[in-house]
């Protein structure tokens, strides 16, 4: 079994114009992920998936395989169901570490695990997908889904609600197919903290993460 990276990037993003190649530290967002990912020895290669040809250029030059997207798959109008459909479909590869650029702070040792983690637990579940815990009062119409108004809790006992932030996902090519998802019918939520599941989002997130990565994560 062989395990590929799938880094998926595209052109215009709208929150964080070209958030993927704009500079981020001394480099930016797609070949600080490219590096990160080259260091891990489980891995059995990288793929960059976009349908810019400056994306798929820096990936080439750095020794990266490259799958040109049709642009009907890189509009903010399509459903991310049929983007991961044919992604899956065009990946050359057994089994899709799907990681995103835009989680920077995600240490190469959880990267490492979580991939390892899959290897152990493939038989028992279908992906694997990191997610970081919320710890908000959550509303939703108007009415509280994560704890009693007449017994308010204190913040760190509200109940422990996983979200996915898809810093690292593992699933087979077979299975995102089917799912149109990086989510299998069967997955195993890797938990992962809070700094590391940060993903760029917006203008805050952007400069939040690189502040974090050059006093912290860039000495790593």
């Amino acid at each position: 079994m062989k395990i590929k990276a799938l880094i998926a990037v595209r052109s215009g993003s709208i929150r964080v114009k070209n958030k993927n190649i704009r500079p981020f530290a001394d480099t930016n967002l797609l070949e600080l992920k490219i590096n990160q990912l080259k260091r891990l020895t489980n891995l059995d290669g990288i793929v960059v998936n976009s349908n810019d040809n400056e994306m798929l250029e820096i990936a080439a030059n750095l020794k990266c395989e490259t799958i040109k997207r049709d642009d009907i798959y890189a509009t903010n109008t399509v459903s991310m169901s049929e983007v991961y459909k044919n992604m899956a479909e065009n990946f050359p590869g057994e089994v899709i570490a799907y990681i995103n650029v835009t989680n920077p702070l995600i240490t190469d040792k959880t990267l490492f695990e979580t991939i390892e983690t899959y290897k152990k637990l493939m038989d028992e579940f279908d992906s694997i997908n990191t997610a970081h815990q919320i710890k908000e009062f959550l509303f939703k119409d108007n009415k509280p889904i994560n704890y009693d108004l007449k017994n308010q809790p204190r913040s760190q006992d509200l109940p422990n609600i996983l979200a996915l932030n898809f810093a690292c996902n593992l699933i087979s090519k077979k299975k995102m197919i089917m799912c149109k998802n990086v989510v299998g019918e069967n997955p195993f939520i890797y938990e992962i903290n809070s700094i590391e599941a940060t993903d760029i989002d917006n203008e805050i997130d952007f400069e939040f993460a690189e502040f974090v990565y050059q006093k912290n994560i860039k000495r790593i």
